[in-house]
């Protein structure tokens, strides 16, 4: 048996976490998990200092409809059900300028796969949102939307990134990752694209300067050894481009998903499992600088409880989050940076405003 004193020590001087090693943390009970998370806030601390960082953002919802509906999901409707919308060009627009009155330096378009959706649609979306918003990074498409499309359009994926690019892209998003487990995915969600193609696609991006986050979406029955395979995979993938700005762990929520309902899942992550996520994360990725602590999905006494073990981002302000408030999180809108002052304050440490891409635009006074 590895001693963990050792192991902790070893890592904070260099050593890089096999699997097996991160799984052994993964597992941890008691008052092992403090210090797991002492070791990773130690880390922290070394890596990028005492700043909490934020982005301020606005999520621009386009549609509920989407062709995978995936069981952890509480948001995406198939088409014709009750309540479903699509929104075109005059009311993204809309919510674009608002966006940028509100001083945004990000716009994130989130929403379902609409099954209707082409490569135009995309392009045209990107369009849209750049003329409204000039100067604004437009941080949107997963994998498993380029994928969707390049297929529907014979085109390669590097072709449509190439497209979306040319249309103002500016980052893509690493979700649909959920769990980078073929046998996961086709409990949780048979209908995206598998870890291959979700990789590969990724690949092609950091090879082509498009920068990306990376996610993981835990609680919904995985076991502590996928979760690890999945970091493994997102730490591969880092060494070979570095093109990840930060690790984005995305816990359940699992009220009002049909996973839950169903009983194939169980009540989301318990905070022991969200505690050792964040120090695991901080402690295994050795090449990632900044793991993000998501308030609208953990809320935010525990933001600070994560901000000590590891985290260093708050991720955005985002103004609206209607996948998170439809899977149950009723206080996922919307978090003032003032309030996140406050947090960080509680802490002793500073709050910057940083861009989507980690450049520092300034420090917010202390509340």
């Amino acid at each position: 048996m590895t001693d963990l004193a050792t192991l902790l020590s070893d890592t904070l001087a260099g050593h890089r976490l096999t699997e097996a090693e991160g799984r052994l943390l993964l597992d941890a009970t008691g008052c092992d998990v403090l210090a797991i998370a002492a070791a990773a806030d130690e880390l922290r601390q070394e890596r990028v200092g005492d700043r909490v960082t934020y982005v301020k953002n606005q999520n621009l919802h386009v549609t509920n409809i989407c062709k995978n509906v995936c069981g952890f999901c509480g948001f995406g409707r198939s088409p014709g059900a009750p309540g479903t919308y699509l929104y075109g060009k005059e009311e993204v627009q809309r919510k674009a300028r608002l966006a940028r009155e509100r001083g945004v330096t990000e716009i994130c378009p989130l929403s379902g796969v609409h099954p209707d959706f082409t490569i135009e649609s995309y392009v045209d979306l990107i369009a849209w949102i750049h003329e409204s918003a000039p100067g604004v990074d437009v941080h949107t498409c997963s994998p498993e939307e380029v994928s969707f499309v390049a297929k529907k359009a014979d085109l390669s994926t590097v072709e449509v990134l190439e497209r979306m690019r040319e249309a103002g892209l500016g980052t893509l998003q690493g979700t649909a990752a959920e769990i980078l487990v073929d046998e996961v995915r086709q409990v949780i969600c048979p209908r995206k694209c598998d870890t291959a193609t979700w990789l590969r696609v990724i690949r092609e991006a950091h090879a082509m300067g498009i920068r990306s986050t990376a996610t993981i979406m835990y609680g919904a029955g995985e076991t502590t050894r996928d979760r690890i395979r999945h970091l493994g995979l997102l730490r591969e993938v880092q060494d070979e481009y570095g093109g990840f700005t930060e690790l984005v762990p995305l816990t359940y929520i699992h009220q009002n998903t049909p996973l839950y309902r169903a009983g194939l899942a169980p009540a989301g992550a318990t905070g022991r499992e969200d505690l050792l996520l964040v120090a695991v994360a901080r402690l295994f990725l050795d090449n990632f600088d900044h793991i993000q602590v998501s308030w609208g999905k953990v809320g935010p006494k525990m933001v600070s409880v994560l901000l000590l073990a590891g985290g260093d981002d708050l991720g955005g302000t985002m103004f609206e989050d209607e996948v998170t408030v439809d899977a149950g999180a009723e206080e996922a809108a919307y978090m003032d940076p003032a309030a996140m002052a406050r947090i960080a304050a509680d802490l002793g440490r500073p709050l910057w405003q940083r861009s989507t891409t980690y450049r520092l635009l300034r420090e917010e006074p202390p509340v």
